[in-house]
């Protein structure tokens, strides 16, 4: 079984997960192959280089982890294993201290996949040879380091629904619901639930809500007298800025990303102790 590993560096147990993954590899015949980074630290294995030559991507840190493990596949059809050995964590499939116990079930294929879907977003007034931008959580659309609202027009499948005012607006994909989306006031979305969320980011007028839109909209985003530079930025990680007069058009994507479920692990089942829905969390140890 050939797996890819990616990781955070800045985490403490990364270290003891890497010397778990080695001594266990021959036991379970898995061909492991690290992210340049990683190639230093790790004890044998090669350099990961070609995503679709994969069976599964293992990924090493916390939800920005497991993003950038996300678009590295770029579309590619290969669970991901989300090993939690950062804070939140809300994506990932175990915690660090419970690999040990999960790595085995990997082999056997003994585990389920949630397939989640993707947004895809370019700038408008572009032909198609402009490169897409691919988020599994959210694209951001915001202002600089200036403190004055932005304009913004929207359109859904080309009806404009209305100006709005605000620090920005942030078009998210149910997995990233629970992220920048929930902070900003938006609702929580099951994961299963393909739909597209705009959620407004401090809009200067009580009437703007957010809005769930079905999984095959198309929206258009035009800031209107931008007095500054516009910033798009994906899934917290990436970005581009908006020149003059340009929008942006966000639909969702034809790439699937199929985060790993052992058994035991559910959706509710994170939420409640991730973030304390229903009352007091049930936090980790």
């Amino acid at each position: 079984m050939r797996i890819g590993v990616i990781g955070h560096q800045g985490y403490e147990g990364l270290p003891e997960i890497l010397a778990l993954l080695s001594s266990e590899a021959p036991r379970l015949g898995l061909e492991l192959s690290y992210e340049p980074g990683l190639f230093q630290a790790a004890l044998g294995g090669t350099t990961l280089t070609d995503a679709g030559a994969l069976d599964a991507l293992i990924s090493l840190g916390g939800d920005g982890t497991l993003l950038r493990a996300a678009r590295f596949l770029d579309g590619a059809d290969v669970p991901i294993v989300g090993v939690n050995i950062g804070k939140l964590g809300f994506l990932t499939s175990c915690r660090g201290k419970d690999f040990a116990k999960m790595l085995p079930r990997l082999p056997k294929r003994q585990y389920q996949t949630d397939s989640r879907m993707t947004l895809e977003a370019r700038p408008t007034g572009t032909d198609n040879s402009t490169p897409r931008m691919y988020a599994l959580n959210d694209v951001v659309l915001h202002k600089g380091g200036f403190a004055r609202v932005l304009r913004l027009r929207v359109w859904v499948n080309r009806e404009e629904i209305g100006m709005l005012a605000a620090d920005g607006i942030v078009i998210s994909t149910p997995t990233g619901s629970t992220a920048y989306s929930l902070s900003a006031g938006g609702p929580i979305v099951a994961p299963t639930v393909d739909s597209i969320l705009l959620t407004p980011v401090s809009p200067h007028t009580l009437a703007v809500r957010p809005i769930l839109l079905p999984p095959d909209a198309v929206i258009t985003v035009q800031p209107e007298d931008a007095p500054q530079e516009v910033l798009v930025t994906v899934d917290g990680q990436v970005g581009t800025s908006l020149g003059t007069g340009q929008g942006l058009m966000i639909k969702a994507s034809s790439h699937r990303v199929k985060i790993v479920r052992f058994t035991g692990t559910t959706f509710f089942g994170r939420m409640r102790r991730k973030l304390g829905w229903g009352g007091l969390a049930e936090r980790d140890e």
